[in-house]
């Protein structure tokens, strides 16, 4: 039985029964990936109302959209059984059985249906499927088809479907119209990115290769299909940009065809001759098989979660949700590619276009930088495929360097939409929403913190840096008559409020980056100047625009504090007019006032997220214990967290203050984002950001991981009814394996015999020597314990 290839409970994300309401929601939470693609977890033969999916990373086009999009690429799964004529399907047949199950630990998801059709014939269908973290180009299915109770001869058709759409935009329907699931994506209108090039069959497998219309990707799938048993008959059915082969078997009553079903994948963004590439992978796993081909793909899995696993011993089920989101981050990048990223849909699903954001840098970037650091440094190198585009854009505003763009895709140029879906309103991210500049260089310097990647930040870093830098120089406006430097028209992380002057979180963060590029500069100066002296020949870098950088960060403006130590958002937020949050759902999370929703917010205090809380936890060192406090009461009292990156970070800084009620309210929210659909949307797919955010609140939260004075630091709390929680962290390419309970903690360093680290726990130094695991005890009663804030 095929359920036999799966990973124990623990490892298990399962459907018990199909509902055609919760079906998209499946598709998105059962998406098996490997960071070159994605497929979301759709039935092999399809239903009414699918949003089925795969998306290669990388592979945009903007051909018939307003923007570019991440394409719906030519579909790998098809495989249609019919018996005795009827096709097995929720549609046709009854459903008399049906489970699925993700296996998360090696990326497999597997099924068992038993359909009855309308002559009473019962058949089961059983299959497993995954996406090689072995070999990228390699996706593979096996399906078990007993006849129950018939000996009906059965018909299994395999295909690659190349004609799919992207959703392109939805009519402005009246508020709270609803439509059925079979129908609801019909409303939309479609966009198409894809023609034909080529089909072809031979040596008994099927070639199907697509191009992108407007950016000109050549995409080429090869499928072949194994039996064990012998078909009755074998042909190619073709049509225009599909394929499929056709097998026919007369089974006895009670028997099993076992189908196995390799596909594989090649795009002209890394082969010159795809249909070569994509043979050559073919006959590589058929003749290795479909077992062999597994077992490489579960070695490389195993060797990912040796880094990235974490446990909460007693609450099995937090357990399970830190592994489901570590898994949907671990299916989202490609340490071998630097030039893609992680989109705030991941490759899960059509949400945000497949457009990358901040959420990279400053969400998901940390699980990478602690836990697999090639990865993190494929997503940084990203950052400088982008740069001739961020270049660009910084250049169409009149300024020098190097801005980033708010949504970005393949080239680094702005990808953001003006308007909603629905047309109806104005969207002004992409013109304001500019600290992402400096959310890219806190992520450059965050990685180079932790890796000491000395190289990286020479070949790759620095340039980035310095040209983000002089972009900040040159955008920034003196005001004279108030003696500072102002970034005005603006929108920081809380997008409620556009148009706004001098964002706290905004200017505190460029004021940073400015003081920490000019100490990288100076201490390239000194330990390798060569490299310092090429790069700056290529931007033509002087040491007096350097020097203007140190003279202008101290005088970037900052806003008022008001005499509780508050920090004003923006110029002017403490004269909006104050609108108290009164109602929660059933999550315990704030709803908006009557009356009021994203775009009506303007003029009122109410936040979609709290902008001086997250740069608190950014940069905890400039903060006093007392203004965090302050500035975590006062904001949180009006933040409806209408993000989903929110509750992450309002988990974490809940326990540096104190507020630990709230804290596991929000780190819940944000675990179970999508496995609990509590934000009701994760049927457009994974919320990425969440997940890397879900990670930040368990190892920096629970686990109070900090880096202070260039070290590790611990100050970990645990919720009285977990007895014990458990992670691994890279540091400076050794392991560091955490072990906190409510007494003690343990650490172990795991490195070259004879390597050694300081810590620090509860702000006391701890020298730890590779191979040696020593345990603290926990001195607790300094942490105090406060009623949460709100209702």
């Amino acid at each position: 039985m095929l359920h036999s290839y799966l990973s124990t409970d623990d490892w298990l994300i399962t459907e018990s029964r199909f509902s055609r309401a919760r079906a998209n929601y499946y598709e998105t939470v059962f998406t098996i990936g490997n960071g070159r693609l994605g497929t979301r977890g759709s039935l092999e033969e399809g239903h009414q109302g699918e949003l089925s999916g795969t998306f290669l990373a990388g592979v945009y086009d903007s051909h018939d959209s307003p923007v570019i999009d991440l394409v719906n690429a030519p579909d790998w799964l098809g495989l249609v059984i019919t018996v005795g004529g009827v096709r097995l399907d929720v549609d046709t047949c009854t459903v008399v059985t049906h489970t699925r199950a993700l296996d998360i630990r090696h990326g497999i998801l597997g099924r068992t249906t038993t359909f009855r059709d309308t002559q009473g014939r019962e058949t089961t269908l059983e299959s497993v499927r995954f996406a090689s973290m072995a070999d990228r180009r390699l996706c593979a299915l096996r399906a078990e088809i007993t006849a129950v109770n018939h000996d009906a001869e059965i018909v299994v058709e395999s295909s690659i479907e190349g004609r799919r759409r992207n959703l392109e935009r939805k009519p402005a329907y009246p508020p709270g119209t609803k439509f059925p699931p079979e129908i609801k994506w019909e409303k939309w209108a479609k966009t198409n990115h894809l023609t034909e090039t080529s089909r072809a069959a031979a040596d008994n497998s099927i070639h199907l290769g697509m191009q992108t219309i407007s950016s000109g990707i050549d995409i080429g799938y090869s499928a072949a299909v194994t039996t064990s048993v012998t078909p009755q008959s074998r042909s190619v059915r073709e049509q225009h940009a599909r394929i499929a082969e056709v097998l026919t078997f007369t089974p006895s009553a009670g028997s099993t065809i076992r189908v196995d079903k390799f596909v594989t994948i090649a795009t002209s963004r890394d082969d010159a001759s795809v249909y070569d590439t994509c043979q050559e992978a073919l006959a590589q796993h058929r003749t290795a098989g479909f077992d062999s081909s597994l077992v490489d793909s579960h070695a490389a899995w195993d060797r990912k979660w040796e880094d990235c696993d974490t446990e909460i011993l007693g609450d099995p089920a937090a357990t399970q949700a830190m592994r489901f989101n570590a898994y949907q981050l671990l299916i989202a990048v490609n340490e071998e590619d630097p030039t893609v990223s992680i989109g705030a849909k991941s490759l899960s699903g059509e949400g945000y276009r497949g457009h990358i954001f901040w959420d990279t840098e400053i969400l998901m970037l940390p699980f990478f930088i602690y836990t697999q650091p090639d990865a993190a440094k494929a997503l940084l190198r990203y950052r400088y495929h982008t740069l001739d585009g961020a270049r660009i854009l910084a250049s169409k505003g009149g300024f020098r360097g190097a801005r980033y763009a708010w949504e970005s895709a393949d080239s680094g140029r702005e990808e953001c939409p003006q308007w909603t879906a629905d047309g109806l309103e104005r969207l002004w991210m992409g013109d304001e929403e500019l600290h992402i500049t400096a959310d890219v260089a806190y992520g450059v310097l965050t990685y180079v913190a932790a890796t000491g990647d000395a190289d990286f930040l020479a070949e790759f870093g620095a340039e980035i840096l310095f040209e983000t830098s002089r972009y900040w120089a040159d955008c920034l406006t003196w005001d004279r008559s108030k003696g500072v430097y102002e970034l005005n028209s603006v929108i920081g992380p809380d997008e409620f409020h556009s148009h706004v002057d001098n964002n706290a979180f905004t200017n505190v963060l460029v004021r940073w980056q400015l003081e920490q590029v000019v100490r990288i500069y100076r201490e390239l100066q000194t330990q390798d100047p060569a490299t310092l002296a090429a790069i700056a020949e290529k931007i033509t870098l002087t040491a007096r625009e350097v020097e203007r950088w140190e003279e202008i960060a101290p005088q970037i403006a900052t806003t008022r504090t008001n005499e509780s130590g508050v920090i004003e958002q923006f110029d002017g937020y403490f004269d909006r007019t104050h609108v108290p949050i009164t109602v929660w759902d059933d999550n315990n999370m704030p709803r908006y006032p009557e009356g009021y929703h994203h775009f009506n917010c303007e003029d009122t205090d109410l936040l979609k997220q709290p902008d001086v809380v997250m740069l608190m936890y950014l940069l905890p060192d400039q903060f006093t214990q007392e203004a965090k406090r302050a500035n975590f009461d006062y904001y949180e009292a009006r933040t409806l967290h209408k993000s989903s990156l929110s509750p992450a970070i309002h988990a974490i800084m809940g326990i540096e203050v104190g507020d630990h009620t709230r804290a596991v309210q929000y780190f819940t929210r944000s675990a179970f984002v999508d496995l609990a659909d509590n934000q009701g949307n994760t049927h457009e797919g994974i919320h990425a950001a969440s997940a890397g955010g879900t990670w930040q609140a368990f190892v920096a939260g629970f686990g109070g991981f900090r880096v202070r004075n260039g070290q590790p630091a611990f100050s970990p709390w645990l919720p009285p009814e977990w007895d014990e929680i458990r992670f691994r962290l890279r540091w400076r390419g050794n392991r560091l394996s955490v072990s906190v309970r409510h007494s003690d903690m343990t650490l172990q360093l795991d490195g070259d015999t004879g390597t050694t680290e300081t810590v620090s726990v509860n702000n006391t130094p701890i020298h730890l020597t590779a191979g040696t695991p020593q345990t603290v005890e926990l001195d607790l009663s300094g942490r105090p314990e406060r009623a949460p804030v709100g209702s």
